[in-house]
């Protein structure tokens, strides 16, 4: 970082950060698989996780961050890049229904409430319909985080929150549909209950009702980001307001979680993958996330704006993980719920839409800063 790249009090500049995500946006679209090497086998199953084009999680999550872009700064190409992903897939058509391939509708109803676009339409009624009447839930009425290749019965993972309760949650107040919102603020409490871990704040991977056990009680870095991000994204897209006592528990366990998180965060600024080891390598999606996420709660207040500089520790920490054509380093590929630790320290890292755009989405947060 040159001088001339950062304001007087030692701040990356509005100006840098502001290329950078255009050159994470360029280099979102062009992000693809060829040779198949991240490719997930599972059994005749065939699953691109990391190809932009693809209908599943990873895009899905990929374009919210790029549509908050858009919404919070006007960005023009950061719409077009959402809208053109859109045109390509629905001329495609849509996969089969599944917690994961859930994600991009998110991006959708945000698209539907802007645009009045009537091709939507359809496929929000429908998606919601599924997730609220044949996606299968688990003991207590949790949602089970069915993907394509495994229902995962009795299974709740964190991961869900972001994947399916999120649209869940968006497509309930667009299409009027109050019982969807009921519902999501239900998902929050159960995963809750059975995720965190009630002596720091932190939430674990995933839990299984009929084992009783937190697998391998991983304290997983990306999947503790989809909860910084999710209670603030939540509480906001619910329209959940002052005195809702979901809201206000939402915000007791935000606060528990960030401050572990505080003390947690590498001296580099970063988050390791596994969040209490520190021997497992630091992970640039995450820390996107969590910064993201920090950053908004201060903004909403929903926590004390101390921890502000936490996140700009790690805005930049992940200035340094960008290389020269865009390509956020030390990103995890998609990650499964095991019994060991050390497939979680063990995991490959490589360019994936979300590693892209939880950066663009933590950088376009920041920019909020400079208001």
């Amino acid at each position: 970082m040159t001088t001339n790249d950062k304001t007087t009090d030692d701040r990356p500049s509005r100006e840098l950060i502001q290329s950078k995500i255009d050159l994470m946006i360029e280099n979102l679209t062009t992000i693809d698989d060829p040779e198949g090497k991240f490719l997930l086998h599972f059994g005749d199953i065939v699953v691109d996780d990391k190809s932009w084009k693809v209908w599943n999680w990873p895009q899905g999550v990929g374009l919210y961050g790029i549509y908050k872009n858009y919404k919070l700064t006007g960005n023009k190409k950061a719409l077009k890049v959402v809208t053109d992903w859109f045109d390509n897939a629905l001329a495609e058509g849509s996969p089969s229904k599944n917690v994961n391939s859930m994600a991009p509708l998110l991006a959708m109803a945000c698209l539907y409430e802007d645009t009045g676009d009537t091709r939507f339409h359809p496929y929000l009624d429908q998606w919601a319909k599924w997730a609220m009447e044949d996606m299968p839930r688990t003991t207590g009425g949790g949602m089970a985080h069915a993907t394509i290749q495994d229902p995962h019965l009795e299974q709740l993972w964190d991961d869900t929150l972001m994947m399916t309760v999120m649209p869940l949650t968006k497509i309930g107040r667009l299409l009027d549909h109050p019982d969807y919102v009921e519902e999501a603020k239900y998902q929050f409490l159960i995963h809750a209950e059975y995720l965190m871990n009630r002596t720091n704040g932190l939430w674990y991977h995933g839990w299984n009702f009929n084992r009783r056990d937190h697998y391998a009680g991983a304290l997983w870095a990306r999947g503790n980001c989809w909860i910084t991000i999710g209670i603030p994204e939540f509480i906001e897209t619910a329209g959940l307001k002052k005195g809702d006592l979901v809201r206000e528990w939402l915000i007791t366990l935000l606060n528990r979680q960030v401050e572990t998180l505080a003390e947690l965060q590498d001296e580099s600024g970063m988050w390791h993958t596994l969040l209490d080891d520190p021997n497992s390598y630091v992970e640039s999606s995450a820390t996107a996330g969590i910064a993201y996420g920090i950053l908004k709660a201060v903004h909403r207040r929903y926590i004390d704006p101390k921890y502000a500089a936490v996140a700009e520790k790690a805005i930049k920490a992940l200035l340094g993980q960008i290389d020269d054509k865009g390509e956020v380093q030390n990103v995890s590929v998609g990650t499964g719920l095991e019994d060991s630790l050390d497939y979680y320290r063990n995991i490959d890292r490589t360019a994936m839409p979300y590693g892209q755009s939880l950066t663009v989405l933590a950088f376009t947060e920041y920019l909020v800063s400079f208001c």
